[in-house]
């Protein structure tokens, strides 16, 4: 059945684009493993809707419409990687010699390429600390054509006003893009908020296991989408029948897993505050973090990321992150995996150490993804850890 609006979120989680194979009754959408499609005459080409894998697939085409039900807007299209969606998107929105603002703190890949690819074509990029929708403002010039948030943002969970910052976007007659990564159209739906596009690593939350990397966005304007699905096809960028089909199971249980991560990364969170060998710690279900009010108000929940800081700086942070036994080492996040990451030599490696440092991204921050074991277990873990710096 395809995605119904009146249906409960998790309804759609599970059913939306997903229909029973014609041919055999299968009740999972086949793998269309196939590089092309025969048309049944000149006349009628593209009568079915496909021709050539790299511009439209089956399998892929489930997965979007199954997004779309969950995001709501236009449509949705899926991408290679997250990253590929992320550059698609600048690419499909902007041209040489326009301005985008970015939020100062977004994922490294994010800063990446936006300062040492698409700044070679003639776009020009600021990031902003869009936290404050009034630096927004004042950062707009006659030729800025883009807005881009990421919120919770990576690694630091600095929160953007979705609604605040769409507002002053549409003022301007400027879109505004929103990662969505960390908290996924459960627990935050940025369209409904008045973004004019919202991005997903789909390779986090939403397929959730390790399994594969993917991207996605979402429109609530059909010309934006458009757009953006021109340079999808021009760049080959588009998502394989492979990960559309991970990512179509791994969606169906995106909302039970993020809860039960959520709960336990409250739980850790809580730990940590107490320890003393801790100087701080970030997580937005905390009360004592900064942004709880906005928070509560633009997420229906918290997520499952978090950081810390430990005593000692940043020795004592690495000597941790070699100690811990049932967190991970790796980079990534949004898994069934609990995963621990050193932010600054790993996933913002790139990123300029006083830009870094401005963004709150120090060289001592821990960055925890938390998992589906049980919280007892991570937290033994954390503490062993702990008591041993």
């Amino acid at each position: 059945m395809s995605g119904n609006d009146k249906q409960h979120f998790k309804t759609r989680e599970v059913r939306a684009g997903v229909r029973p194979d014609p041919v055999t009754g299968a009740i999972l959408t086949p793998i269309y493993q196939t590089t092309t499609y025969v048309q049944e005459s000149v006349d009628q080409y593209l009568e079915k809707g496909y021709s050539y894998s790299r511009s439209g697939n089956p399998t892929v085409s489930a997965l979007e419409e199954k997004i779309t039900a969950l995001e709501g807007g236009a449509g949705s299209l899926c991408f290679a990687t997250g990253m590929a969606a992320t550059s698609c998107t600048i690419m499909g929105m902007v041209g040489s010699g326009d301005h985008v603002i970015l939020s100062d703190v977004v994922y490294g890949g994010t800063h990446r390429v936006s300062t040492k690819v698409l700044n070679r074509w003639g776009l020009e990029c600021s990031f902003v600390d869009t936290a404050d929708p009034k630096n927004v403002a004042n950062a707009i010039r006659d030729n800025t054509k883009l807005i881009f948030t990421e919120t919770p943002a990576n690694p630091t969970l600095k929160l953007t006003d979705i609604a605040a910052v769409s507002e002053v976007a549409k003022a301007h007659g400027i879109p505004h893009v929103v990662d969505n990564t960390f908290l996924t159209p459960y627990y935050q739906r940025p369209l409904e908020l008045g973004a004019d596009i919202t991005l997903h690593s789909t390779t986090k939350f939403m397929e959730g296991h390790n399994i594969s990397v993917g991207g996605s966005i979402s429109a609530a304007n059909k010309d934006h989408l458009e757009q953006i699905m021109f340079v999808r096809n021009c760049l080959g960028s588009n998502m394989t029948p492979m990960v559309a089909f991970y990512t179509l199971q791994g969606i169906k249980t995106m909302s039970t897993r993020i809860e039960a991560q959520s709960a336990n990364a409250l739980k850790v969170a809580r730990f940590l505050e107490t320890h003393p060998n801790v100087d701080q710690v970030c997580y937005p279900g905390l009360e004592s973090f900064p942004q709880k009010a906005l928070a509560d108000a633009q997420a229906s929940g918290h997520g499952s990321m978090l950081w810390f800081e430990v005593h000692g700086g940043v020795e004592s942070g690495k000597k941790l992150m070699d100690t811990l036994q049932l967190w991970s080492l790796a980079e990534n996040l949004g898994s069934v995996e609990s995963l621990v990451t050193h932010s600054v030599t790993m996933t913002h490696a790139d990123m300029p150490r006083e830009e870094r440092m401005a963004a709150g991204i120090t060289d001592g921050l821990v960055r925890l993804s938390t998992g589906l074991e049980s919280a007892e277990d991570l937290i033994a873990d954390l503490k062993q850890a702990l008591d041993g710096l």
